[in-house]
């Protein structure tokens, strides 16, 4: 199986954004590149293995097609869509927000 690109939206990426500034603000630069080393082996998962995710939220949210995957040592939720080309990541969460609510901010 060929990996196939994974592509964050506007959002995703300010979600990332703000995780990286958070964990840099809290715990100094090498934290914020911990949390980016650990979202791009997730991204490499879900690109070759974008099945693999949780379709938990797909049922409560009735969004047929939504997975989540989690990153290695940070509560961290990646929330996204496959597609015959690619992977379309909707939103990167924190695990203890109400998660409904903030993938409908994204609406």
């Amino acid at each position: 199986m060929t990996a196939r690109p994974v592509i964050p939206r506007d959002r995703a990426r300010r979600d990332v954004e703000a995780a990286i500034d958070y964990y840099v603000d809290e715990a100094g630069a090498q934290a914020g590149l911990d949390f980016i080393e650990a979202l791009e082996a997730a991204y490499e998962h879900i690109a070759n293995h974008p099945a693999t995710g949780s379709p938990r939220h797909a049922h409560e949210l009735n969004l047929p097609g939504l997975r989540c995957w989690h990153l290695k040592r940070f509560p961290y939720l990646i929330f996204y869509a496959t597609h015959p080309d690619h992977v379309d990541v909707w939103r990167v969460l924190h695990a203890r927000r109400d998660i409904p609510d903030w993938l409908r901010e994204g609406e």
